[in-house]
Parts: C-alpha cells; structure tokens; sequence
C-alpha cells in the first residue's frame, strides 16, 4: 500500500501513572500532583496559540544555531550537494522509458519527466518533462508536493498524487503524458490518504474517505470501489469493506504483458494483512495466504511473497521457514479454489535477511544480506515450472538495493553504496551481468577513513553490530555522531552519508551506526525480538554501542551525540531519559515520544502492532516505563537536546516533539526546539528546507560535542 507501507486527540488524565507527569524536586521532594497534561494545548497543530508557540521557538532556535559563518557554509555545503547538477536522476522504468522525479535551484518543486530507456543510459539524456510543479503551484496558488504517480497499462494516462505541503493526505488528478494535461473528467479524488490504482484503461480501483464511518480508527480507508471512466464516482461500485479495527485497506495491481492481478489488502494491524483477489467483475476471494505474508509483485500467475512467520500451506507436509522468498499460483488458486503448490524461492539463514525484492517480466529481484551487506539475487522460472537463483556481479561490502524493474521487458536497474563509496546504478538487460551506466562523483574526501565493523553485548548478551566510520590513523576518543533506528523492520544498512561526510567526518568526526533489535537485519526474528513488551530490547542495544564506543576509546560519554527520526526519534528520547550519563548531545528528528497517547495523535493507531495498545492496563504497564514524555525528571541532568519535526506532518504530526521540549523547557532542561512548516514526515519540501535540516543539527551537534570548524568546500 502506497500510504500505508511507508513506509505513517482526546484528553485523558494522566494522573496515577508510574511518575506520570510528576517530578521530583532537587531535594527529594514531590512537586505537586499534576492530574491532567498541561502541554495538550499544543496538540492543536494549527491553532493560533500552539503556532505563535512554534514561532518564538523557531526565532530562538536560529539565533542559536544559524547565527555564524559555519552554519552558513554548513547550509551552502548541503545544499551545493542537493541541487548539483551531476546527481544520478534514479528513475522507475515502465514500458521503454525511464520515469524521472527531479528537483533543484531551477526547480525547487520539482519537474516529472521521462526519457527512453535507451537514452537514459547516455551521460545526458534528453528529458521530456511531463510537468512542472512549481508552474502548477503558481498556476494554482497551491502548495502542491509531488507524492508519485501510477501510469495506466497503455501507458497514455497516469494518475498522480499531490499533496498540498507535503502530508500524506493529498489529492489525485488524473495526467494525460500525450497533451502533458490533466484529463478532463477523468479519474480525480479530493485531499485525502487515498489508495488508487489502474484495473485497466479505463476503470481504476481506489479506496477514499466517503464520509462518516468510511476510515479505520487509524485515519486510513476501510472501504474499495471500482470506478469506470464516464461514471460519475457515486455510481462507483463497492466491492469490499475492512472494519473500523482494521489499519487500513487498499487496492494492489501488478501489470504485465500478458495479464494483470488485482488483489486488495486488508490490514488488520501493521504487520498482519488479509488479502483477497479481485476477478474482472468486481467479486473477491480470500487468498489462502498466512497473515504474516507480504506481497511483493507478481510475475505471470505467481504472486511473489515474503514470510514474516514460518507457513505450512494447504496440503504441505513440511513448514516454510520466517524469512523465506515464495512464489504463489494466484490464477490457478482463483480457477479452481483449492489449494496450490508454493515454490520456495530462497531461505535466509540466520545472519541473512531480504531487504528488497521487485518483479519484473519473467523475473523475480531480491536484495539479500549477509551480516548486514548486500547483494542482487534474480530467480527466473523454467520450463520445467522450477526457479533458478543466480547471484549478480556487484560490488561487495556495502549496500545493494533494486531501483526498479520493468514489467514489459527484460531490464532492470540497481544501486551499490557504501559509507565511504558514493552510489553507482547498474543497468541489466535480462542476460548476463549488470553494467555499470551512472556514478555519483564523490562529495567528501573519503582517502584517509575507514570503515569498521564492531559488536557490543546488550544487557541479555545478545550481539550487537555497529558500523564506525573514522579516520585510518585515529588515535583516542573524538567527538562522535551515533545514529540508529530499531523498529518496524528497517534495517540500517551502510549508505552513502554526504551530509555527514561533508559536514562531520571531514572536520575529524567520527559516524557510527547500530544494527539494534526492532530492525530487519537479520530478518523476522530480529524485529519480533524488540516487538512490544520486548521494546526495552532495543533502548539496552542502543545504550550498549554507546558504552562500547567508550570502552573502545573511539569517544567519550560528553563527545557521544545520539540522533533518530521517526521510531528512532523515540530510541533516542528514550535512551536520553533512561542513560543521561552516556551522552554529549541528542538530536531528535519527526519523533513519537508520548507513548501513553500515541494512538490518538496523528496514525499513531496503526502502529499498536509495532508498540501495543496503552489503552490496556497489561500494555499500559510496560509502555510507561519506557515512554519518555512522562520519564522526564527534573533532578536529572539530560544532554543538551534539539527537536525537529514540520506542521504539515500528519502521520506522526508535530505534536509529540512539540510537548516533550515545552516539557523539558519547564524544568530547566537544556533544550532547542525547530518546527518547518512544509514537508510532511520528511521535515522538508524542497532542497532549501532539507538543506536548513541539517545544518542546523550539525551545527548544533558541533557545538555541544566540541567539534572544530574547518573548511567545509568539497
């Protein structure tokens, strides 16, 4: 699901809590029993009181961190990287083109273009821009971001998703790529976290607010319609209804030459979906499929899966292990309703994980790592019905991810990238290896650093790897930026930092990165590890990279800066208020923090399968213990922090960061608070704001941990 997958207020009493917003004074002694949250004021994202808050923290914020000259070669340095003309325009490939979203100084909006898959390999293609949104911005008076697009099978119209500053609420319009105009009377839906999607030419699938009682009690869509081109949307017809419980339900098609599947998904939390096929008339079937199965493409009958648990299918005689690549005969299952046989296409061993896999024409792409690095895997089908798994000749010891892949023709593109290794695209016809056809220049001077991999021992024993990025010939601790996620299955994987290359490393900053429980590093098992009452799992593994940097004398407890976005805006809130003493500094980006209300702010109901539900007493009971809003102590001395979060998010929203720095502001805290107006979850809605981003929280990092200011031009 296109929202969902990204992959997203009431008043309670918070009195009788395990500290519940109580604090205790210097001497030992109670403050006064606080029975409801003071800071709820500032969960009216865009009332007038909580903005004119924003505003002053804004102004405060700037006079902090962007007064001086580092900050502004910081921001120029960024933003010199952002817009550079010699970025690699990565793209999705759809019948004989490269589809191109693309943003710099000229086009600080963006333009979509495209161009022929054989003209994209030259070093300068020849673009045909489709549309230009800052044009259509002014044109309009909208702030319009570009969310993506989905092209019918002709490939004449698209329908495309614009969002209005950048939340994941946006409205859809459908795009004729011949006249370069949207289609009069076509396909459109007004602001709202739609899922939509060609059946064919002319008739779409989409799931949409209808009015009261049409979403999930997460914000998302529980009802799909079928919808034919000339028919007003009211004629639409409903061909299937989730629950109020459910996350959410939308409308899946995979495309190929010679057929397409339909399937809607239903999600009944965020790691358990339900899906059902969709025939030409609208009708569905239940597919046999576990609850932990995720689909991942189709390539001919076969619907391509992966396993979060271990399945017996119907009729097997022997489980398929969690983690497992599968492949599904969704026609045969859907002819005669009975059950199928299921291919196993690859099984992860214990230290491996699939962290990517797209379909294409015949075949089947799948990113699998080992010890958290990376390589390509393609599976074919033979004649004789069996799949043949070959490895691709790609670089090692770094990251490998699928771009995209065709589902009309034989190509498809990947990435390599590493912490020290700028990315490289690779173009594959089918047949033999992959070329190399794109390298982005490097944007820091990686000749004197390495890249090591070390392991600590969390508080159960459980090892833990972490990347350190430093210099050859380091001798003794330096101020050091650990970075880190843990949760919903992502895994930190080595990437091509060049912010912090440009930024950090090159002032004598060292970067590390921890493969922490919650992620997907090594599959299933590791996320289920750090899963709901387990979560304390992934603050120890966190807190035990910090000590054995220390331990290491790679830096020191006042040299060590955390930073998170999203969960992991919640890991380093929380190790912060848990383990104070280990830290230098904490920047805290997009985060959810208030654990207690999570589910009534923003989507925060979607993600019960990720924490629990606090509304439970057994659930509750955990939560609060870790939950760094109502952690916060006033005889505890916290590093020096620095929010950052956008109004225009509405999935996690601003709230959460919002109340924890009034929070922490009140009671004497060091604490820096920064609010962008636009970019929904990312932060940022253009080059400028992302630049802006960084800067400040590397500035602020610098600042806090001591690092030297030197030249920032590359």
């Amino acid at each position: 699901m296109r929202v969902l997958k990204y992959l997203a207020l009431c008043v309670i009493a918070l009195s009788g809590l395990a500290g519940g917003l109580q604090a205790l004074g210097a001497n030992g002694a109670k403050e006064p029993k606080v029975t409801t949250d003071p800071y709820l004021w500032l969960e009216d994202v865009h009332g007038a009181k909580p903005l004119a808050w924003v505003k002053d923290q804004n102004v405060l914020t700037r006079k902090a961190l962007a007064g001086n000259a580092d900050y502004q070669a910081d921001y120029d340095s960024v933003l010199a990287v952002l817009d550079a003309p010699d970025r690699i325009p990565l793209g999705a490939i759809r019948h004989d083109f490269v589809f191109n979203f693309w943003q710099d100084a000229q086009n600080p909006k963006g333009i979509w273009r495209r161009t022929s898959i054989e003209d994209y390999a030259k070093a300068e293609p020849k673009w045909d821009v489709l549309l230009d949104i800052d044009k259509l911005a002014k044109d309009e008076g909208k702030n319009w971001v570009f969310k993506g697009s989905d092209c019918a099978p002709s490939m004449k119209q698209c329908l495309l998703f614009l969002s209005p500053g950048g939340g994941d609420a946006h409205v859809v319009r459908e795009f004729d790529l011949k006249t370069k105009t949207f289609v009069k009377n076509g396909f459109a839906l007004d602001e709202a976290k739609s899922e939509v999607a060609y059946r064919d030419d002319d008739t779409v699938l989409f799931a949409s607010d209808f009015g009261k009682g049409s979403l999930t009690s997460s914000g998302y869509p529980r009802i799909v319609k079928m919808w034919k081109r000339g028919e007003p949307i009211a004629a639409a017809k409903t061909i299937f209804e989730g629950t109020k419980d459910d996350v959410g339900v939308a409308p899946m098609v995979m495309h190929g030459p010679k057929k397409s599947v339909a399937l809607i998904s239903r999600a009944i939390s965020f790691f358990e979906t339900e899906y059902d096929y969709v025939y030409p008339d609208g009708a569905t079937l239940k597919l046999p499929l576990p609850l932990g199965a995720v689909v991942r493409g189709a390539v001919g009958d076969n619907l391509i899966l992966t396993l979060r648990d271990s399945w017996t299918p119907p009729g097997a005689d022997k489980a398929i292990p969690k983690g497992a690549l599968v492949s599904f005969n969704v026609t045969a299952f859907a002819n005669m309703k009975m059950p199928v046989k299921v291919d196993v296409l690859f099984t992860p061993d214990p230290r491996q994980m699939i962290d990517g896999v797209a379909t294409g024409d015949g075949a089947v792409y799948a990113a699998i790592y080992t010890n958290v690095t990376g390589a390509i895997h393609v599976f074919k089908p033979g004649s004789d019905g069996a799949w043949s798994d070959t490895a691709l000749d790609l670089p090692k010891n770094g990251s490998t991810h699928i771009v995209s892949a065709n589902n009309y023709g034989p190509q498809a593109q990947f990435t390599f990238e590493s912490f020290l290794q700028p990315t490289t695209l690779y173009s594959y016809d089918g047949t033999g290896q992959p070329k190399a056809i794109k390298s982005q220049p490097a944007r820091f001077d990686s000749s004197g650093l390495e890249t090591e991999q070390f392991e600590a021992t969390s508080k159960d024993g459980t090892k833990i790897p972490y990347f350190v990025v430093r210099a050859k010939d380091a001798k003794g601790p330096a101020p050091t930026l650990l970075y880190g996620y843990g949760g919903f299955e992502i895994s930190q994987t080595p990437w091509y930092w060049a912010n912090a290359g440009r930024l950090w490393l090159s002032k004598g900053g060292v970067i590390a990165v921890a493969n922490i429980r919650g992620g997907g590093e090594f599959g299933p098992a590791w996320h289920k590890a750090a899963l709901k009452k387990h979560r304390q799992r992934a603050f120890d593994d966190f807190e035990a990279v910090a000590r054995d940097l220390s331990s290491r004398d790679i830096t020191t407890p006042k040299q060590l800066g955390i930073m998170g976005g999203s969960n992991g805006g919640l890991l380093v809130s929380t190790v912060m208020t848990q383990t104070p003493k280990l830290l230098g500094a904490v920047v805290c980006q997009v985060p959810l923090i208030d654990m207690l209300r999570y589910t009534k702010i923003g989507a925060g109901a979607s993600w019960i399968g990720e924490y629990g539900d606090p509304e439970k007493p057994g659930v509750r009971k955990y939560i609060e213990k870790y939950s760094p809003y109502q952690n916060v102590r006033i005889d505890k001395e916290y590093p020096p922090v620095l929010f950052v979060t956008a109004t225009s998010d509405d999935r996690v929203t601003p709230v959460h960061a919002r109340k924890m720095a009034a929070r922490m502001e009140a009671l004497g805290h060091d604490v820096l608070f920064y609010e962008n107006t636009d970019g929904g979850h990312s932060a940022a809605a253009d080059h400028k704001q992302a630049a802006e981003m960084w800067a400040m929280s590397f500035e602020f990092l610098k600042q806090k941990l001591g690092l030297g200011a030197t030249d920032t031009k590359q």
